[in-house]
């Protein structure tokens, strides 16, 4: 592993060309990373997407949100997905991707242009969905990535290019494995 820092709101905004050139039609699932209890991650070659249960085995489902009612589980926000070129600037370091939290890592253009809300995108044999709930990050971000770049996920750019990623739900079961082709329906 790399010796990591945070980088500053300069050096990120220096990793915006690369981003821009995401994919916009047809890219790649480059990890998959389940979170079986708060703080720990498995990074997967192979999982299994379920309408009911998200990435199965993931706690999602049992973790439940701050953002419903009843504190139960967010249908909204069942899979988190960040773009593998926002969080390998960020990162630095692959061996570091898993701490953003999120489930599914795409080679793909996730801005706000490109998959808007209710845009499916056909991963293995399952098909998810993007929802319109923000994904915005947490303290636990700032902690791991640092202030700065906190602010550059959630600036007016980093909003309108959704680098911190996007939320969606499972629409149709299914295997999905590192390498498959992620494909915009």
């Amino acid at each position: 592993m790399i010796a990591v820092k945070h980088l500053t709101t300069e050096e990120l905004k220096a990793g915006l060309d690369e981003i821009r050139q995401s994919p916009p039609e047809t890219g790649t699932l480059d990890m998959i990373v389940r979170r079986p209890k708060t703080n720990e991650r498995e990074v997967l070659n192979e999982g299994q997407l379920d309408r009911t249960e998200g990435l199965v085995g993931d706690n999602w489902l049992t973790r439940g949100s701050s953002r419903t009612e009843d504190g139960s589980a967010h249908p909204e926000m069942q899979l988190n997905v960040m773009n593998t070129r926002v969080i390998a600037l960020l990162a630095q370091d692959k061996a570091r991707w898993h701490l953003a939290g999120d489930q599914l890592f795409v080679d793909l253009d996730l801005s706000a242009a490109n998959v808007p809300p209710g845009t499916r995108l056909a991963i293995g044999s399952a098909i998810i969905e993007v929802t319109a709930e923000p994904h915005t990050g947490c303290a636990k971000f700032v902690e791991r990535f640092g202030g700065d770049a906190m602010k550059f996920v959630n600036s007016p750019v980093g909003r309108e290019l959704h680098l911190r990623g996007i939320n969606a739900k499972v629409v149709q079961d299914g295997t999905i494995r590192v390498g498959d082709m992620v494909q915009k329906l």
